[in-house]
């Protein structure tokens, strides 16, 4: 059965890696596909295409500079259509000579897809074709991959407004913003979403999402009302978050006063 999307590829990749132990995430500095063992710095970096060409190769080889472990991952097509079909062995043989590792997914109508690797990076191993990891470049990828609560995106999207850690820290912001009736302060935002730079992104006002009604205080855009609405997978543990800050903020006020009549 063919793949009419990269997207679709995703799925079996990241249940296949996870299997492994891996923690894995889409769409990180511009990787589709990045996974950590715990314990372990080392990002696993999947880029997908539908079928193996030029592009992918070039893909494969620039991820190199984050991780000498990357897998190329491609559509198996069954009913073997075009030339891209019938020379995995040669196919293999680059990718081993590149130090990249190749996986195949195989789809089908009626059960699961099956994942195939056909051939692994020479990880732990010398080798002449190995490429050194631009550290400022990883420690990007490191940091975005951890500060992202959740995987809300698909891998091999295109088109689309990812959820990165920046869009979950405005997330957050907003839905604190949302729970109140009157313009807030930004110490207050701060306070109750623990964003330490709540201040300088509510002035900044990247997405359009807040509003400087007066000096010091902000209010929620109705562009802001709606992306809570359009992300509420990821609004969800935000909410449940900004109660619990409510909660305890409100059961600190009673005990001051309970301290204050003694």
């Amino acid at each position: 059965m063919a793949v009419q999307h990269e997207t679709e590829l995703y799925l079996p990749l990241k249940q296949h890696f996870e299997a492994q132990g891996y923690t894995v995430k889409s769409e990180v500095r511009h990787c589709d596909l990045v996974g950590f063992l715990p314990g372990q710095d080392q990002p696993l970096i999947v880029e997908m295409k539908r079928i193996f060409n030029l592009a992918l190769l070039l893909q494969g080889l620039e991820r190199q500079k984050l991780s000498p472990l990357v897998y190329l991952a491609v559509e198996r097509n069954r009913t073997k259509k075009g030339a891209h079909s019938q020379k995995w062995s040669e196919i293999i043989k680059l990718c081993q000579r590149l130090d990249l590792g190749l996986i195949t997914v195989t789809h089908y109508k009626t059960k699961a897809a099956f994942v195939e690797v056909l051939c692994t990076p020479s990880v732990g191993t010398a080798s002449s074709n190995r490429v050194k990891p631009i550290k400022n470049r990883v420690s990007k990828l490191v940091t975005e991959f951890h500060e992202r609560s959740g995987d809300y995106n698909v891998g091999g999207s295109r088109g689309t407004k990812l959820v990165t850690a920046y869009r979950e820290r405005a997330l957050k912001l907003a839905t604190v913003m949302s729970q109140s009736t009157e313009p807030m302060a930004p110490r207050q935002v701060r306070d109750l979403s623990g964003i330490g730079k709540a201040a300088a992104m509510l002035r900044d006002n990247y997405y359009g999402w807040f509003n400087r009604v007066s000096r010091g205080l902000y209010a929620l855009t109705p562009e802001g009302q709606a992306a809570l609405q359009r992300y509420d997978q990821v609004t969800a543990s935000h909410r449940l978050f900004a109660e619990m800050a409510e909660v305890i903020g409100d059961s600190e006020d009673e005990s001051h006063a309970d301290e204050s009549s003694w």
